[in-house]
């Protein structure tokens, strides 16, 4: 499978430039004038690195990159930006860059670090996504607001189920079914315990209302 590359440049030269030879060496390429789309485009591709401007329409990159972080987003990003100053490139690794490229820029280098980022975070940022709770396989572990929550197994595997199938009515059996190992003689008032804990766990003042309970069916996540 190919890698995806997400660039995030207003400058449409140097955007079909990155473009062309990113993809000229076997990278899938997705391009963006403006942060307009960007979280739909990670909710929607599996993005192995963000090139990111700096000085975009409306925005300031960095602070962008920053601020998406935040929701959970942990994709790999380079900024390439004509902001290059000690100051400016120390600023952009602390607003969540994985490295930083200078304009003007040579090819060769951008495309070395560009696999070598790629190499170094592979497997590292698959997650799973919804609302503002983040699931990383990589050590299956759960954020909200970018603060991990502390599961124990049987909580962690219920909420993961119930991530993965958002908004759709799980019953009370089916969740029996998916979660339990020993489900058999189970009674599907153990479901309602462990939601209850859950929901403790993830919504301690109820008012994110992750998990809605339908009567005399089962649970929805939305």
């Amino acid at each position: 499978m190919k890698n995806t590359i997400l660039i995030v440049e207003d400058e449409e030269d140097i955007l079909d430039l990155l473009e062309y030879n990113l993809t000229k060496v076997g990278y899938d390429v997705i391009t963006c004038l403006n942060t307009t789309n960007v979280t739909n485009i990670l909710d929607e591709e599996e993005v192995a690195l963000i090139l990111m401007d700096r000085n975009l329409p409306g925005v300031e990159g960095s602070q962008y990159i920053a601020s998406i972080r935040k929701e959970g987003y942990n994709n790999p990003v380079i900024y390439v930006s004509a902001k290059n100053s000690s100051d400016d490139i120390l600023e952009g690794f602390e607003r969540g860059g994985d490295d930083y490229i200078t304009k003007p820029f040579n090819l060769d280098e951008l495309k070395a670090r560009v696999k070598a980022i790629i190499k170094r975070t592979q497997g590292e940022t698959q997650t799973l996504r919804f609302r503002d709770i983040v699931y990383y396989y990589s050590n299956k572990t759960f954020k909200i607001d970018n603060e991990e929550i502390k599961l124990t197994h049987l909580e962690h595997d219920l909420l993961l189920e119930f991530m993965k199938n958002p908004n759709i009515l799980l019953t009370r059996s089916m969740l029996l079914d998916a979660v339990w190992d020993d489900a058999l003689g189970k009674k599907e008032k153990t479901v309602n315990v462990a939601v209850k804990r859950l929901k403790e766990c993830i919504d301690i003042t109820g008012e994110k209302n992750y998990i809605q309970a339908v009567r005399g069916e089962g649970y929805i996540f939305c």
